[in-house]
């Protein structure tokens, strides 16, 4: 009916214009788009995300200094403060600083034959240390170094990225509920659960300390990509910062792959039930691909990248689409033949109990506090926050409101029926809130299995606890619930609870924060101070060490020292390597340790009564009772062992050595000794 027809083309130029209209004024509407911003309210939060993110930056600076006394301990005090691999990351920072030219400190790093001996290998390859090298060459051109040490210049650069960090979570809530009051929250439980939230100050060169920065920056650009109504341009512009903060993360951690694959994982999950738009789903599946392929190619084609199930799912889903045929993920692996990542999937199928192992690298894993499950005492420190209280309740209702909306997308209601009907519905889980509540699950559940990662989940948790008990919608549904909704009540409920519950915290938090600041400690390790002494100045610069991985990381550190093994553990032939170095604490012969300890070159090992008589461990995760089991060793001490277990034809190597018998000084020669360390020089031979 022409008449019909005419009335049809009015209709859709008038709905254009509208939607044109209501795009190019989204900018200044709230997340609900029924209240115009205006440019007060953007001016004050944006203040307050700036000065807590410095305040946190201040915070974590201070507690730092006010544990070792920092600025006042010796250099050589302030780099053992570098624990294990920490350590190990900033002496390539060092190095770097120390070269005679940035060239020559890229071809140190490039070739490198101190970090591994008798071998060559290229650290810009095997570990994410770019940042050390960026950093360095930023301290380098700048004209700082009569005003900042090296050292200085490293820890407030990471203290810096905090600001990052806590602006991004703020962002990120503000986004989710429309108000900054959120972000407020967000960041005040950050920074008063933050034994739960960071671990920053004590171990500053960690790669996550570098990495989850950009993470909650990539959250908070993707959380703004799934708003409904952006402009192209505003599209164009969140998709560049989701690309550059993805590849920034991806960069720092060698960890990268796994946790984009849990968010791959969840985008996948809402895209199947129809709750996120299949456009913006597929350009995050690229960004994650180009990202990951980016740092491949900057990391000279690190196979570990190449075969991660990171891009053969993504892979997959991408050509499922376009062909609709499943991929296997772990057809690249195979291809590939890779083996630097084993080690964990060896250790996550001991962990879930499918089978039980002697593999000793994954033992290793499984014995760590960091690896094991989730300690309950952490809920009661995040409920004295009320953070652990809101964030279940809200975790509740958010779950509730995606199962019916789940539910309701898979019904099969055509599109007419549901334009018809959409006013009816008072349960709605738009798909920013949709990514963000599928995100806190996964990583939950991954925080839950594995104590190390529960810094991912537990940053989030403050985001999606402040959105909830400031969103209007959550608060829309109780009331809607009960029968005492009016939109009045509504805001009056959101901003009342809010306020109050950020004046529970100042009560119950400030106090502490107060006497936690206070308290002053200093470093004190002197039996590590005096070994590191005693190497500088009694051995020669070419000299090879071998020891535990976290002690040579201090080695390298300190004294510049060639090492046998170090605690970077993600390259099959270092951690076969550590394990042979390690029969120094097993049951072997001297002729055998003294054969394998040549082999790598071995001038020099150091033994620590730490881990020789080692009581930290129960029985059975003793590093001694790994390498027993491993030898097939009947363990020391009262206990059962597996009946295949035979006993050792020989003592343990570690303190028999100790007695100075003849079959042990023709091989070993003791060079120094104090109440911790014992080190041996090894006879060379003809």
């Amino acid at each position: 009916n022409p008449s019909n027809s005419q009335k049809y083309r009015h209709f859709f130029l008038s709905e254009l214009c509208v939607s044109q209209l209501q795009s190019k004024i989204f900018f200044f509407k709230d997340h609900t788009g029924r209240k115009p911003w205006n440019i007060l309210p953007i001016t004050i939060g944006g203040i307050v995300a700036i000065s807590l993110g410095l305040l946190t930056s201040v915070y974590v600076a201070t507690l730092h200094e006010n544990d070792l006394w920092f600025s006042n301990i010796k250099e050589v005090e302030r780099e053992i403060s570098f624990r294990t691999e920490c350590g190990l990351y900033y002496s390539y920072y060092k190095q770097m600083i120390q070269a005679a030219s940035i060239q020559q400190g890229l071809h140190g790093l490039v070739y490198d034959n101190k970090t591994e001996s008798v071998r060559t290998i290229n650290i810009l390859e095997r570990m994410n240390v770019y940042q050390e090298v960026f950093l360095s060459i930023l301290y380098r051109i700048l004209p700082i170094q009569q005003y900042l040490e090296p050292v200085y210049f490293y820890i407030y650069t990471l203290f810096g990225l905090q600001a990052v960090y806590v602006i991004a979570l703020y962002v990120t809530s503000w986004l989710l509920s429309g108000t900054w009051l959120s972000g407020l929250l967000a960041a005040c439980w950050y920074i008063t659960n933050r034994i739960d939230t960071t671990r920053v100050e004590f171990t500053i060169p960690l790669r996550e300390n570098w990495a989850l920065p950009f993470f909650a920056v990539q959250i908070a650009a993707i959380t703004y990509l799934l708003r409904t109504h952006l402009q192209p341009v505003q599209e164009r512009l969140t998709l560049i910062a989701v690309f550059i903060s993805t590849f920034l993360f991806s960069l720092t951690w060698q960890f990268n792959q796994f946790m984009m694959l849990i968010q791959a994982l969840a985008l996948f999950i809402l895209d199947c039930f129809d709750m996120l738009p299949t456009a913006k789903v597929t350009w995050l599946y690229i960004i994650q691909i180009s990202g990951l392929l980016l740092v491949c190619v900057l990391q000279f084609f690190n196979s570990m990248i190449l075969g991660s199930l990171l891009i053969s799912f993504n892979a997959s889903v991408l050509i499922a689409r376009t062909i609709q045929v499943g991929k296997n993920c772990l057809l690249c692996e195979k291809i590939l033949n890779l083996e630097s990542d084993e080690h964990i999937f060896k250790f996550l199928k001991a962990k879930f109990g499918f089978g039980a192992t002697r593999d000793f690298d994954a033992n290793l894993y499984l014995c760590e506090e960091a690896f094991g499950l989730l300690p309950l005492n952490t809920f009661s420190r995040l409920s004295d926050t009320l953070l652990f209280y809101v964030y279940v309740f809200v975790l509740f209702l958010m779950t509730v409101a995606a199962v019916i909306v789940a539910f309701r997308n898979l019904s099969g209601s055509n599109q007419v029926q549901f334009m018809e009907k959409m006013e009816e519905y008072t349960v709605t889980l738009k798909p920013d809130a949709a990514y963000n509540l599928i995100h806190t699950v996964l990583f939950g559940c991954l925080a839950l299995s594995t104590m190390r990662m529960k810094y991912l989940w537990t940053s989030h948790m403050c985001v999606f606890a402040s959105f909830g008990l400031c969103s209007t919608e959550v608060w829309k549904l109780i009331l809607k619930c009960i029968h005492l909704y009016t939109s009045q009540r509504t805001h009056v409920i959101k901003y009342s609870v809010t306020i109050i519950t950020l004046l529970y915290i100042s009560y119950k938090c400030w106090p502490g924060i107060m006497d936690e600041l206070s308290e002053l400690r200093e470093f004190y390790d002197p039996d590590t101070v005096e070994l590191m002494y005693w190497i500088k100045s009694n051995t020669p610069n070419t000299a090879v060490f071998a020891g535990s991985m976290q002690l040579l990381a201090g080695v390298k550190l300190c004294t510049g020292r060639t090492l046998t093994n170090h605690p970077h553990y993600e390259d099959k032939n270092l951690r076969e390597r550590t394990k042979q170095i390690y029969q120094i604490y097993a049951k072997r012969s001297p002729e055998d340790v003294y054969r394998i300890l040549r082999s790598f070159g071995t001038e020099y090992v150091i033994l620590e009564d730490s881990i020789c008589y080692e009581r930290r461990h129960s029985r059975g995760c003793r590093l001694r009772d790994l390498l027993d089991i491993a030898n097939g060793h009947i363990m020391d001490g009262l206990g059962e062992n597996e009946p295949d277990l035979k006993p050792s034809l020989y003592p343990r190597f570690c303190e028999e050595i100790k007695k100075n018998l003849p079959s042990y000084t023709i091989h070993f020669t003791r060079v120094f000794q104090n109440k911790t360390f014992h080190v041996y020089k090894l006879t060379k031979h003809k």
